[in-house]
């Protein structure tokens, strides 16, 4: 580094205060009166004071807070979107298999105490019923389809289906549906002597099968239902005059 010496001398009207002069730049410096001293004068170097530095610091901070929280919600906005698209999909595909294997109700029957039974039970949290549309597509012949209303661990409860192939041994169960608080069935029944049918939960004549059954889907408030008819509503006295059996049916 080089020195620059510097004379300073007294300023006129100023006592104990000279200029001193270094490169151009005019510095005051206290003196003695009447004395010459000399001095090592140093550039005066621009840059940042540590209050600035700290402020700075703590603003670039804060914008570093504030987009990372703008990301983390953009990202938890995407994956909630995602989530509730994946479980609108797989409750529209939920829906159709089973209206399409209500649909296709087979009034198949069975022989219990020397009478002739529908393979149809109906109550509020489950539903047994035959058809020939299987979930599973490969399987072949008449498949008897049970719903299960089953509740969870984190109390909601979900809709499972199971099916087994008529006159074989096994079963397949899969969830249809699921994250509702509430889940049950409903079958409208309909009196020869009345005008008009009426809702009921448990379905316990055996000679003959609802016109329609309705499922509730509750979440708070909101219930959503769902109304399917059975295509075929014959008793058996019905199937006996046709001289049909009910599988010809």
């Amino acid at each position: 580094m080089t020195d620059t010496r510097v004379l300073c001398r007294s300023h006129s009207g100023l006592s104990g205060i000279f200029l001193c002069l270094s490169e151009g730049f005019p510095t005051r410096f206290p003196c003695g009166n009447d004395k010459f001293d000399v001095l090592n004068c140093r550039r005066n170097n621009s840059g940042f004071t540590l209050l600035e530095l700290i402020i700075s610091i703590a603003l670039i901070g804060i914008i570093v807070v504030i987009i990372a929280g703008t990301m983390r919600l953009a990202s938890k906005s995407i994956d909630s979107g995602e989530k509730r698209m994946e479980s609108l999909e797989r409750m529209r595909a939920s829906l159709n298999i089973i209206d399409s294997q209500i649909q296709s109700y087979a009034p198949l029957t069975y022989e219990e105490d020397a009478q002739r039974r529908y393979y149809f039970k109906g109550g509020r949290e489950s539903m047994q019923f035959s058809t020939n549309f299987s979930l599973w597509g490969g399987e072949k012949g008449y498949v008897i389809a049970t719903y299960t209303v089953k509740t969870g661990e984190n109390g909601k409860q979900a809709l499972y289906a199971m099916e087994n192939v008529v006159g074989m041994e096994g079963s397949r169960e899969t969830k249809l549906l699921d994250t509702f608080e509430r889940v049950y069935f409903e079958y409208f029944f309909k009196d020869p002597t009345e005008e008009k049918g009426r809702w009921i939960e448990q379905w316990t004549d055996t000679t003959i099968i609802p016109e329609k059954v309705r499922l509730h889907f509750i979440n708070g408030i909101q219930d959503m239902s769902l109304i399917i008819p059975f295509r075929v509503q014959k008793s058996m006295s019905a199937l006996a005059d046709s001289g049909l059996t009910p599988e010809e049916q």
